[in-house]
């Protein structure tokens, strides 16, 4: 009998050591709650009607993804009309810009949530300031997975980093992810920088990627395909969310699993009422 319950929790074990989750990333661009009017909201901002957050939530249902770094997203009860609280936890950014990083994680799934890296908001006392990023640590199993969501400086989406102001702005963030990077390799972390980059990091040689790099080694998830996300007949566009697996997470990565959520709407006038990101995911199957 107690071989037979050894085998039995064994064979329950086995599962979960090989479960996989879904992960994925998703600009929801100035996603509020606040009133067209609203001081911290650009004065041309349309803010979304009930049909608009009733929209969104479909596609979150549609999602279905475990965990979501989430971008341009005012708080808790703001990511509450799009994801289910029933189904999923939440955890931002302590500022208080309208645009927080942050993540819906599915409950269930413990994590831990990690001081926010405040270095990359460079200008903090600033109307519209830089954003911070959200740092949170999930417990998948005997496995740890450090996830970083971000959203940095516009402005410089190629090219060399001191080419004008936004380009040097970025510049200063890339050093602050490059240490975040070195620390979480010293520590032999698994670990994942996802969200929006705003930077195209197309070829091998890009300035920005090459200095995270250089910090250590990455796989990037979307990297030799374009993004299809609002596209036309000329076709997909370069990708600005992007996933960056570092540690043991770039062997985690399911082969095959990118995918990226569009939306059924063509017509472009819609974007504002939607978002004009598309949210990209990946598979992980942690062991």
């Amino acid at each position: 009998m107690r071989l037979s319950l050894i085998a039995l929790a064994l064979l329950l074990a086995a599962p979960l050591q090989a479960a996989e989750i879904k992960l994925a990333s998703w600009n929801i661009a100035w996603l509020t709650l606040r009133h067209a009017g609203d001081p911290a909201l650009p004065r041309d901002l349309a803010t979304r009607r009930p049909a608009d957050f009733e929209r969104l939530a479909a596609y979150a249902r549609r999602l279905d993804a475990d965990v979501v770094a989430l971008q341009e997203v005012d708080g808790t009860d703001a990511a509450a009309r799009v994801f289910d609280p029933a189904q999923y936890a939440f955890h931002f950014t302590e500022e208080h810009d309208v645009q927080r990083p942050g993540f819906a994680i599915r409950r269930g799934i413990p994590f831990t949530r990690n001081p926010d890296l405040e270095e990359l908001d460079l200008i903090p006392r600033a109307r519209f300031s830089l954003r911070r990023g959200a740092d949170v640590t999930l417990h998948l199993g005997e496995q740890r997975l450090r996830l970083l969501s971000v959203h940095l400086k516009a402005g410089c989406r190629e090219g060399p980093l001191d080419g004008s102001r936004d380009c040097e702005s970025l510049g200063q963030q890339s050093a602050v992810l490059a240490r975040w990077i070195a620390e979480r390799r010293e520590e032999r972390a698994a670990f994942i920088v996802l969200g929006d980059f705003n930077r195209r990091m197309q070829g091998s040689r890009d300035a920005f990627l090459e200095e995270l790099r250089a910090a250590a080694p990455l796989t990037r998830a979307n990297e030799g395909v374009s993004d299809p996300c609002w596209s036309d007949a000329r076709g997909g566009r370069p990708f600005i969310t992007h996933m960056l697996l570092g540690g043991r997470a770039r062997e985690w990565m399911v082969p095959g699993s990118l995918r990226v959520m569009v939306y059924a709407e063509r017509d472009w006038s819609l974007r504002e009422r939607i978002s004009d990101h598309c949210p990209l995911s990946i598979r992980l199957r942690a062991g």
